[in-house]
């Protein structure tokens, strides 16, 4: 067997998640390549040949790659498939909108969201917001899959592996990037941090929310917040954990204000330890939370911080 893994990049460098996915490679088991695609992204080449278990890291380093589109990525993994019996990804933004296109120009069924390997061929996957888990079994000769990268954790970097340089350059007509708009924020990126803090429906409005940036800088977290939250406008979707929004899994995760609905708890309920801060002693909330302090999150949170 022969495993392609596509890396996730981030302003030229390599993202964390990548290291997740070439877990649970390793997994599956078989020779493990990473390709890196992009422009100018050399660094991010030499941070994937660290990675255990890599044995080669193909670069496709080239304009037309820029961005990571859909189109042109399709159609460079459609050239470089046929090596291979898997080829995985992140469940990222990135992963999530070119395998589907790889799947459809390969004729292959797609799995997504993957949480668990029982073999090269049978794969877990959560279904109904987390409540089942799906065990499926693909007969294709090439299984496309994104994996949920908090369900792995990351290999470690120690490896060296060889640099390959890809010739491979696609014709993108269908498609032009036309601008980026980037949050500024000195905390760590709410997929990967170790630490975060979450705002529900019970903040109240946005401007409450700033209650949270005091804990958050004194323990290194990030924020994010619930659907309900997101929706009411109190702040913007990037910060939305749930089914719908972010997958996080951090040492310790502290919901304020937030009930607990179904399609939250499958954003991160695989937390290591879960504090949970709400009025209501009957909230779902509670049910998954390893710690629960009853009260008003106003008092709370103010006294919360002093202590810290």
């Amino acid at each position: 067997m022969s495993i392609l893994v596509l890396a996730d990049i981030n302003d030229g460098q390599l993202a964390s998640a990548t290291a997740h996915v070439v877990a649970a490679a390793k997994a599956i088991g078989g020779d493990i390549d990473v390709l890196v695609a992009g422009e100018g992204v050399q660094a991010a080449a030499e941070a994937a040949a660290k990675l255990d278990g890599v044995s080669k890291v193909r670069v496709a380093d080239n304009a037309v790659y820029a961005y990571q589109l859909a189109e042109p990525m399709g159609a460079l993994l459609v050239e470089l498939a046929s090596g291979y019996t898997h080829v995985l990804a992140s469940a990222s933004t990135t992963g999530k909108n070119v395998l589907p296109r790889l799947a459809a120009l390969k004729d292959v069924s797609q799995l997504s969201d993957v949480i668990g390997i029982e073999s090269a061929d049978t794969f877990l996957r959560p279904i109904y917001a987390g409540n089942a888990i799906a065990t499926v079994k693909s007969d294709d000769a090439l299984k496309v899959i994104t994996v949920r990268s908090s369900a792995f954790d990351a290999v470690a970097s120690s490896g060296s592996a060889t640099l390959e340089a890809v010739d491979v350059v696609v014709e993108n007509t269908q498609s032009s990037f036309v601008k980026e708009e980037l949050a500024q924020s000195d905390r760590p990126e709410l997929g990967g941090a170790k630490v975060v803090i979450s705002g529900g429906r019970g903040m109240g409005n946005g401007e409450n929310f700033k209650l949270l940036d005091g804990i958050a800088d004194k323990l290194g977290a990030a924020v994010g917040a619930s659907r309900a939250a997101v929706d009411a406008g109190f702040v913007p979707n990037d910060m939305q954990v749930g089914q719908t929004g972010k997958i996080v899994a951090p040492d310790l995760y502290i919901a304020v204000g937030i009930s607990g609905a179904i399609q939250h708890l499958a954003g991160m309920k695989d937390s290591k330890v879960i504090v949970a801060i709400n009025k209501d002693d009957e909230a779902p909330i509670f049910q998954v939370a390893d710690y629960g302090l009853v009260g008003d999150l106003f008092e709370i949170l103010p006294e919360l911080e002093s202590k810290l």
